[in-house]
C-alpha cells in the first residue's frame, strides 16, 4: 500500500507529523509550544549535590528542577583520579567493550526474535551512547570519592521531566544523523543496528565503518535507515556528524554553566529524519515555515527526494482531508474498538499502563475457543499500534482472553511478536502467563500524549472520581469537632463547597448547633464556589480566653449491673439493722437468697445455719420466711398510723409504698397466681422497688 507523510503546521502552538498506510494512521508525533521536548539536548551542567546513598548527584542544567545523574552515567573522563588510573581505567573498560562487539558480530539478532530487546542502538534516532553492561572498573570507586560538589559536566538529558521527577541525564553523549548515530566519548569503536538481520548487510556495513578514520574514544552506529545506503551517503552523514560535535566542543568551552549547549532539532526535522523512508510517496506539508524547513532539510540529506515534499494549499485542514482527524480523537479515548466487535481498554497510571481485552460483540466463531483467539490475535496488533500512537511506556500489562489451548497461547505470542519488530522503541516482552497475562517493558521515546495535551483536573485532582455530598459533609463535622476539642477558638467560621455548605445548613444543623453547644463554640458555614468536596477552610474569627473556658460536665456513672448493686444494698441494710430479731434477721437473707440466687450463702454464714439440701427442710425455712414477712408488713403499717396524719402527701407516698411491698412480699397469698406460673429461681428482681422497700423498712424501725 501507498505512504504518506502528512505533517501540519498551520498553527503555532503544536505541530503534528502522522504516517498514512492505506489510509490508516500508523506513526504519530506531535510537539507543543507549551512543553518542548528536552530528550537529546545536550547541556553545561554543575553538580550542586552528591548522595552517597544513592550513588548518584544532582546536578543544576538549566531545567525546571535539578537533574538525575547516576554514577554509572559518568564517563571516567570526570573522575578526580590520578592520570595514570584513569589511563588504566580507559584501556581497560575499552578492552570490555571490544570484546562484546565481537560478540555482538558473531551473533546477530534472528528473525523472529525481538531485536529491539538490549540492542545498543534502536531505530528513532536516540540511540543509547553507552553500553548496557558497564562492568567492572567504575565500581572501584564511590561517587563521593571522584565527583565533587560544583564539577562542570557536559550532560545529556535522556529522559524527560515528568510530575515531581526531575530529568534523567547521562555524560555518554549521543548524536543522531540520518543513517548513524555518532557517540563522541565512548570506547567503542562503532557497531551495527541489531535490527538489521541480514548477515551480508551487516558485513558490508562493517567493513564500510572500519573504513571511515573515528578517532580514537569516539563510536559509530550504523542505524536501521542506512542498512541498504551507500558507503558515499554513510560518510556524508557521518562528515555531518563530526562537524556538529566540532561546534558543541567550541561552543562549551566559551559557556558558563548552566547553560543549553545544544538543542534537539524540531519535530519536522526529526519526522523526516526518523520516519521518512523510500516507502514514502509524498510528504504534504501545511504551513509555509515548516515547508521551508522541511524542504530544505531534505534537500541536505537526500537530495534526489527533495521533490516528493509538497506543500498543501487545499481549502479543508490537510488532516480532515485524508481522514487522519478522525483517528487522531480516538487516541484520547480509553477505549478502542477492534473489527471483530470486541475492544481494548487502556488504562495509564505513572508508571504501569493496564490493557484489558473484551470479546464484546464478537460471536460469529463456532465456540468460545475460536472466538477467544481471534479475539487476542486482532487485540494484539491493535495494542502494538496503540503503543506506537500513544507512546505508551513503562511497564505495560495486557490481559488476554483466557484460552485453554497452549498452542493458541504461542500463537498470539509470535503475534505480538511480529508487530512488535515495527516499534522503534526498545521493547522486552514475556510470555502469557497462567492468568492470561503478557507483561511487557516499552522505552519512552517522547513525553506522553495525555502529558503533553492535558492538565489534571483541578476538580477531582487528576483521580476522575469525586467525594459524594453526604460523605464530605461529614467530614466537614469531624474537622469542626476538632476545633472544638481543642478548646481555642470561641467563633469559627468553615468555608467549604457550595453543596456540601447547603446540605450541612439543611440536614445536619441539629448536629452543628450539638457541637456548638458541646464545647461553647460558635459555628459559621459559608458556600465558596472554587472549592471542591471535600475541601474546606476553618477560620477563628474569635478566640476564647482562659477564664472563658467551659468547664467539663462529670457524666454520671453507668450500672451495668443492677441486681449486684441491689444485693449490696440488702446486705448492707441487714448489716445495719442489728437490734432486729436474730429469726428475723436470718429470714431475710434467705428470702432475698431465692430472688437473687447470690446472697443466700453470706446470709446463711452469718445467721450461723448450716445449709441443707433435703428438700423438707428448704420447704418449712421458706414457710417461715413468708410467715415473718407478713408479720413485717403488718407492724410497718401499724407504726405508719400512729404518725402524723397532718403530712397527708407524705403518707399516701408511704402508702403507695406500703402497697407495692405487700404485692411483692406476699409471695404466698397476694400473689400466689403469679408466683406459680414462674420457674423457682427464675423471678424478675425491680431494683427501684427492692429500693423502696429497704427505705420502707429503715422508716418502721422507730415504730417498733
Amino acid at each position: 500500500m501507498s505512504k504518506k507523510m502528512l505533517i501540519d503546521a498551520g498553527h503555532p502552538e503544536e505541530t503534528r507529523v502522522v504516517v498514512l498506510d492505506g489510509g490508516r494512521v500508523e506513526e504519530f508525533d506531535y510537539e507543543s509550544s507549551a512543553k518542548r521536548q528536552l530528550r537529546g539536548n545536550i547541556y553545561l551542567a554543575q553538580v550542586t549535590r552528591v548522595e552517597p546513598s544513592l550513588q548518584a548527584a544532582f546536578v543544576e542544567y538549566g531545567g525546571n528542577r535539578h537533574g538525575f545523574l547516576a554514577f554509572n552515567e559518568i564517563h571516567p573522563d570526570y573522575y578526580k583520579i590520578p592520570d595514570a588510573d584513569r589511563k588504566a581505567l580507559l584501556e581497560e573498560e575499552q578492552a570490555a567493550h571490544s570484546k562484546a562487539a565481537r560478540e555482538e558480530d558473531d551473533e546477530p539478532a534472528a528473525d523472529g526474535e525481538n531485536a529491539e530487546a538490549g540492542e545498543d542502538a534502536d531505530d528513532n534516532g536516540e540511540e543509547s551512547p553507552r553500553p548496557r553492561a558497564r562492568s567492572g572498573p567504575s565500581r572501584r570507586y564511590k561517587i563521593q570519592e571522584v565527583i565533587k560538589r560544583r564539577q562542570l559536566l557536559l550532560v545529556q538529558v535522556v529522559k524527560e521531566e515528568r510530575g515531581n521527577k526531575g530529568a534523567a541525564l547521562t555524560t555518554y553523549l549521543s548524536l543522531a544523523g540520518r543513517y548513524g548515530v555518532l557517540m563522541p566519548n565512548t570506547a567503542r569503536g562503532g557497531g551495527i543496528s541489531r535490527k538489521i538481520t541480514s548477515a551480508t548487510d551487516r558485513k558490508r556495513l562493517r567493513k564500510i565503518v572500519d573504513e571511515f578514520d573515528v578517532p580514537d574514544g569516539m563510536g559509530l552506529i550504523v542505524r536501521t535507515a542506512g542498512a541498504k545506503r551507500t558507503k558515499t551517503e554513510i560518510k556524508r552523514d557521518y562528515e555531518s556528524l563530526m562537524k556538529l560535535w566540532t561546534q558543541i566542543r567550541e561552543r562549551t568551552l566559551t559557556s558558563v554553566a548552566p547553560c543549553l549547549i545544544h538543542e534537539e532539532d524540531n519535530l519536522v526535522k526529526r519526522a523526516i529524519r526518523d520516519l521518512y523512508d523510500k516507502d514514502v510517496e509524498s510528504v504534504q506539508v501545511e504551513g509555509d515555515e515548516a515547508y521551508r524547513e522541511a524542504k530544505d532539510f531534505i534537500r541536505m540529506l537526500m537530495p534526489s527526494h527533495a521533490k516528493k515534499v509538497q506543500p498543501y494549499k487545499g481549502h479543508q485542514p490537510l488532516f480532515l482531508r485524508h481522514g487522519a482527524e478522525q483517528q487522531l480523537e480516538q487516541i484520547y479515548n480509553p477505549t478502542v474498538t477492534l473489527k471483530s466487535g470486541g475492544y481494548l481498554v487502556i488504562n495509564q497510571t505513572e508508571a504501569l499502563v493496564a490493557i484489558d481485552v473484551n470479546s464484546g460483540r464478537s460471536t460469529r466463531e463456532r465456540n468460545i475457543e475460536a472466538t477467544a483467539l481471534k479475539t487476542n490475535l486482532e487485540a494484539a496488533e491493535e495494542a502494538c499500534r496503540q503503543f506506537r500512537l500513544r507512546d505508551l511506556a513503562g511497564l505495560l500489562v495486557i490481559d488476554f482472553i483466557d484460552m485453554e489451548e497452549a498452542k493458541n497461547n504461542r500463537a498470539v505470542e509470535k503475534k505480538m511478536r511480529d508487530c512488535l519488530k515495527r516499534d522503534r522503541a526498545r521493547v522486552q516482552s514475556s510470555k502469557i502467563s497462567s492468568f492470561g497475562l503478557m507483561e511487557l517493558s516499552r522505552q519512552r521515546r517522547r513525553a506522553n500524549l495525555l502529558d503533553g495535551s492535558h492538565e489534571a483536573c483541578p476538580t477531582c485532582k487528576g483521580r476522575g472520581i469525586l467525594r459524594s455530598v453526604e460523605s464530605s459533609a461529614l467530614h466537614v463535622l469531624r474537622r469542626i469537632e476538632e476545633a472544638g476539642v481543642k478548646g481555642t477558638s470561641a467563633v469559627i467560621r468553615v468555608s467549604t463547597a457550595s453543596d456540601v455548605a447547603l446540605y450541612m445548613l439543611n440536614e445536619k444543623r441539629p448536629h452543628l448547633n450539638a457541637i456548638g453547644e458541646r464545647y461553647g463554640m460558635r459555628v459559621m458555614v459559608s458556600a465558596d464556589p472554587d472549592r471542591t468536596p471535600p475541601d474546606c477552610e476553618i477560620e477563628v474569627i474569635e478566640s476564647r480566653r482562659a477564664e472563658d473556658a467551659p468547664t467539663p460536665v462529670e457524666e454520671a456513672p453507668i450500672i451495668e449491673d443492677e441486681p449486684d448493686i441491689v444485693e449490696d444494698i440488702d446486705e448492707e441494710d441487714v448489716e445495719e439493722t442489728a437490734d432486729a430479731d436474730a429469726e428475723q434477721e436470718s429470714a431475710k437473707p434467705k428470702r432475698r437468697r431465692r430472688r437473687g440466687r447470690r446472697g443466700g450463702k453470706a446470709a446463711a454464714e452469718r445467721s450461723g445455719e448450716d445449709e441443707s439440701t433435703d428438700e423438707t427442710g428448704e420447704s418449712e425455712a421458706e414457710a417461715e420466711a413468708e410467715a415473718e414477712a407478713d408479720a413485717e408488713t403488718d407492724a410497718d403499717a401499724e407504726a405508719s398510723d400512729d404518725r402524723d396524719d397532718g403530712d397527708a402527701d407524705a403518707d399516701g407516698e408511704r402508702a403507695k409504698k406500703r402497697r407495692r411491698r405487700g404485692r411483692r412480699g406476699g409471695r404466698g397469698r397476694r400473689s400466689g397466681a403469679r408466683n406459680e406460673a414462674e420457674p423457682e429461681g427464675m423471678r424478675v428482681v425491680d431494683p427501684e422497688s427492692e429500693s423502696e422497700a429497704v427505705s420502707e423498712a429503715e422508716a418502721s424501725e422507730p415504730a417498733e
